[in-house]
């Protein structure tokens, strides 16, 4: 579960995120949103460059159905466990600049599995540990990494995820550790 100071994301007195369709039950909300966001991440996406922009709308794309501000930067301070995530008044800033290596770096096209699967967990570990949105990173996270390995010449297979190896590698990248989620690139990889 998520803290977050002075939450005015929530119904006030709740820990239940304002939705589009006044769910005010935690239970109702994550049926909802997990129905609908299915729905949205099973629609092809445009190729493009990857942008912030881009990552943007792939969040208000996978949410646009279930919260108003799907696409938008968080503005309240989140925790999680304890550890804090980037400061809100720090995200865009923070994005710009991985956005631009990632850029820098065409996009980790034309590199070894090995070299790719490094570059990318390196990539998603500070995404993972700004969460620009409120709601719906790791969602966001995998989305874009699908089409960041798909367009790098690396498809990945998430048939064969497991969620509970990728939720620990995904906490072990935010302690500095990106060695398991490393390996967890390199299994999902095709054709390996």
């Amino acid at each position: 579960m998520y803290d977050a100071t002075e939450d005015t994301y929530c119904y006030p007195g709740t820990p239940v995120l304002k939705n589009k369709l006044d769910l005010r039950t935690q239970a109702e909300l994550d049926e909802f949103e997990t129905f609908m966001s299915m729905q949205r991440a099973q629609e092809p996406l445009r190729k493009g460059r990857l942008t912030t922009n881009y990552y943007r709308a792939i969040h208000r794309h996978v949410f646009q159905d279930v919260y108003h501000w799907a696409g938008r930067i968080r503005t309240v301070r989140m925790t999680k466990g304890g550890s804090p995530f980037c400061f809100p008044e720090n995200i865009d800033r923070q994005m710009h600049q991985i956005f631009s290596e990632l850029e820098a770096e065409n996009e980790f096209r034309d590199l070894t599995p090995e070299v790719f699967a490094a570059k990318a967990a390196h990539f998603l570990s500070e995404l993972n540990a700004m969460h620009p949105f409120r709601e719906g990173n790791g969602r966001t996270q995998t989305s874009f990494l699908l089409i960041l390995a798909d367009q790098a010449g690396h498809p990945l297979d998430l048939e064969r995820l497991d969620p509970n190896a990728m939720l620990h590698a995904m906490i072990a990248s935010f302690h500095g550790d990106e060695t398991p989620l490393v390996e967890l690139l390199l299994q999902l990889m095709r054709g390996r």
